[in-house]
């Protein structure tokens, strides 16, 4: 019985050596293939080990992570939460702020209307925007403040009413207009911009909104990917970049 035994651990250690061994590219394509068989239109961005064992982060198309088993059949949608010695942290939010990060970094600066910081820039703030909303108007109104504090603000557009709307189209007139800068201010102050038409880049922005996950305006980004959401005043959000 003894060496029945013997042979059977010897067998079984034999076939523990010799099992394939897969590797982490093998899992991440396998996950993006049953995925993507399990949901059609689904684009999967990219698939990763997260910081819980076990479980990969998937970046799709729509913009939210997924966090899937090896195997790829389990699925979490949510937040994942971790407990460090400072607290609970977000992972999942970190992780959305250095997608957004590198979605605003790909797509750059080129065509934004831009408040230059006064004297030495401190900080940077990307602001998705919609000229008829109240809030942006407020915030417009403290944005020579937010200049004061070093802080230099551009603007993308994100008219709320999507394209081929009155919103869009005054958007797309200040983008064309001589001089960008007064005729933001003169719309954001509720005066009339003379129409005008020209190629720009208003739809690509406002493309860009939705894939970075603005949902309303103003929308404000910040250098290391995290977005506020909202009108924040201009004393406030310079503490909060510890400016102040």
């Amino acid at each position: 019985m003894k060496l029945k035994t013997l042979a059977a651990v010897a067998g079984l250690m034999v076939s523990l050596v010799s099992a394939p061994v897969v590797s982490a590219g093998e899992i991440e394509e396998a996950i993006t293939e049953r995925l993507s068989q399990a949901v059609p239109g689904l684009r999967i961005m990219s698939v990763r080990a997260s910081e819980a064992p076990g479980l990969y982060e998937v970046q799709s198309s729509n913009g939210e992570p997924i966090y899937a088993t090896e195997d790829g059949v389990y699925l979490l949608t949510g937040d994942m939460l971790k407990v460090t010695d400072n607290g609970v942290a977000n992972v999942t939010k970190e992780a959305r702020a250095q997608v957004r990060q590198q979605q605003m970094a790909d797509f750059g600066d080129d065509g934004v209307i831009s408040y230059p910081a006064k004297g030495k820039q401190k900080a940077v703030i990307d602001v998705f925007t919609d000229i008829d909303c109240p809030y942006c108007r407020k915030l417009h109104d403290e944005v020579p403040q937010l200049n004061d504090y070093g802080i230099t603000v551009n603007y993308y557009a994100f008219p709320r009413s999507g394209p081929n709307t009155p919103s869009f189209q005054k958007y797309e007139s200040v983008w064309c207009s001589d001089d960008q800068q007064a005729a933001m201010d003169a719309a954001k102050g509720g005066r009339p911009v003379a129409s005008k038409t020209c190629e720009n880049p208003v739809g690509d922005q406002y493309q860009l909104g939705g894939q970075v996950g603005v949902t309303g305006t103003p929308a404000i980004v910040l250098e290391d990917g995290n977005m506020i959401r909202g009108y924040v005043p201009a004393r406030n959000l310079a503490e909060g970049l510890g400016l102040l």
